[in-house]
């Protein structure tokens, strides 16, 4: 299987990943380097939803701040 996911912007690439570990521990969700087929998908689920919420949040304050 061929993974077609790019980023917009290769730098962000680093970013994401210290954010999906964070968040991971913040949920207390064992997420490790590497392959991590041992997780559920409701815990991937809880991790890749709270890291779009952290995203949006951050997103509107930055515009909140701009008005």
């Amino acid at each position: 299987m061929q993974n077609n996911n790019k980023l917009s912007i290769p730098e962000a690439k680093d970013a994401l990943s210290n954010m999906k570990f964070e968040v991971a521990r913040e949920l207390g969700v064992n997420l490790k380097q590497g392959y991590n087929g041992d997780l559920t998908a409701k815990e991937n689920g809880y991790v890749g939803g709270y890291m779009v919420k952290k995203m949006i949040q951050q997103y509107e304050q930055e515009h909140a701040n701009r008005g």
